[in-house]
């Protein structure tokens, strides 16, 4: 019988509710189609924004949105995307596809898309291909409350009021798609830029500097050295490769056993990367003031057979959900560093939480997983420790047969969040909360085969369901996870 021991009077810091964040980049049918249908659309719509999306994304309680990219963003000119939109410049979307993006979503419908969900806007801005002049122009003109060109111009576009615009990123992958820059060419740039991204009236940019490519702790460690007093926060990507290989990534839906845990192990290896990174800013910030952002992470895979290879469309199943809870888990337990986390991205592009296909809409096993952990934001993250073994089918990709986090909410409750990697095997859990008691408890569990999916011919085959086989011990309670699963409990301490 596995043991999880929690102590939920040792705080061990905040779990910033950006850490649910999330992506959306001008890349395939993530805005188009997914998000943003036009006004004149027959699909449901609300300023030109998918109803039914809105609402779903709503339920999972999306907390941050980042945009415009991606390696969109640094050739990303945000006045073509303003104004009436017949006005607006069409260009060849170079990196996605090389189809024609006509414009017509830009700074506005960005916001206007961020107010009905209810979430922060997180602007990433052009550094690669743009000026300082050009950026400094943007936070202008979405922030500054007084009489200046840039307000007059949001206004004469019909919008007096400014926006409240927290998150804005300097650059991303500067090191790639956003320039092949030198580090320590990068990080002189990011301090020039920075410069004249403004604070005006009573909003406050975060200001975050582009970080490492993966494992690049040499990016991370010039860029905090040059410029770390200049930044708030700095990005991390990684991304899950079932093989390793960029060039045949292996597929979404036909994978064996071997694949599982190798897809698991790579996953896993965002805690070595994590740990790692905040051993080199602690160097230069020990005090912790600088977040690290994983502002893109998440599977990527062979896009589907017949489909845009630029437009990266990919299915979602079980393996996915369990690749969003092990990572989950791991930035709970890093919530002293890991200040955002962005899953790319929102919908119809990689690991998805939502496919679309006209006026078609299905939730993916990724999705369920943001609901079921959606209270852990803005909670305490607790002391927590889970005994497990190492599973798996070669020596290299042997994985811990289970992961977990714990939070205390504002409402006293402890919101308890578990993966089980193994495909064979149920597991025994005994909970002993050290202090306090468990009063009731309530779970919802998410299981299904390794390739389980929803297609939009039978979109309810992988959802989650109500999890009632948890009993009340003296010393906490007992449960038994299933396979290949996420499960989370919720409980009212006596």
């Amino acid at each position: 019988m596995a043991k999880l021991y929690i102590n939920p009077n040792v705080k061990k810091g905040t779990i910033n509710k950006e850490i649910y964040g999330h992506f959306s980049e001008h890349l395939g049918r993530c805005i188009y189609e997914g998000l943003y249908v036009g006004e004149n659309s027959s699909i449901p719509n609300k300023n030109g924004m998918r109803t039914d999306v809105v609402e779903a994304l709503k339920e999972m309680k999306l907390p941050v949105l980042r945009w415009p990219g991606g390696c969109f963003a640094d050739e990303y000119h945000w006045k073509d995307g303003i104004g009436p939109k017949e006005n607006r410049k069409k260009m060849i979307n170079t990196h996605w596809g090389g189809v024609v993006e006509d414009n017509s979503f830009g700074t506005h419908e960005f916001m206007e898309l961020c107010d009905q969900l209810g979430c922060e806007p997180y602007i990433n801005g052009n550094l690669g291909s743009g000026t300082v002049q050009e950026m400094s122009e943007w936070i202008e003109y979405m922030t500054f409350d007084g009489l200046s060109p840039m307000s007059t111009l949001r206004e004469q576009n019909g919008r007096k009021e400014p926006w409240k615009v927290k998150f804005f990123g300097v650059g991303n992958e500067n090191w790639g798609c956003g320039g092949n820059m030198r580090p320590e060419y990068y990080a002189d740039e990011y301090r020039r830029y920075s410069t004249y991204c403004r604070n005006y009236g009573e909003n406050r940019l975060y200001k975050i500097a582009c970080g490492a490519n993966a494992s690049d702790y040499n990016w991370t460690e010039q860029v905090m050295k040059i410029a770390h007093p200049y930044m708030d926060g700095i990005s991390l990507h990684y991304y899950t490769l079932p093989t390793g290989n960029w060039s045949d990534k292996g597929s979404a839906t036909q994978f064996d056993e071997k694949d599982w845990y190798k897809t698991l192990s790579r996953t896993l290896f965002m805690d070595e990367l994590i740990t790692n990174n905040d051993h080199i800013m602690s160097k230069y910030d020990p005090k912790k003031r600088i977040g690290l952002l994983v502002d893109e992470w998440g599977t990527w895979y062979n896009v589907e057979e017949g489909t845009n290879p630029g437009f990266l469309y990919q299915q979602n199943t079980m393996r996915d959900a369990l690749v969003a809870g092990i990572n989950l888990n791991i930035f709970n337990k890093h919530c002293d560093r890991v200040k955002m986390a962005n899953i790319a991205q929102l919908v119809n592009v990689l690991q998805a939480v939502i496919l679309t296909e006209g006026e078609k809409m299905l939730l993916t096993p990724t999705y369920y997983v943001f609901c079921m952990y959606k209270n852990h934001q803005d909670a305490e993250l607790v002391e927590s420790s889970l005994t497990t073994e190492k599973i798996g089918l070669e020596k290299e990709f042997m994985v811990p047969n289970m992961n977990e986090s714990v939070s205390v909410g504002a409402d006293g409750k402890l919101h308890i969040t578990l993966t089980n990697l193994s495909l064979t095997d149920s597991y025994e859990i005994d909970t002993v909360i050290t202090e306090g008691k468990a009063k009731s408890v309530t779970g919802t569990l998410l299981t299904g085969a390794m390739d389980a999916h929803n297609t939009f011919e039978n979109p309810n085959q992988v959802h989650s369901t109500e999890f009632t086989e948890t009993k009340l011990t003296d010393t906490g309670l007992s449960f038994m996870i299933p396979a290949c699963s996420v499960l989370s409990l919720e409980v009212e301490l006596a």
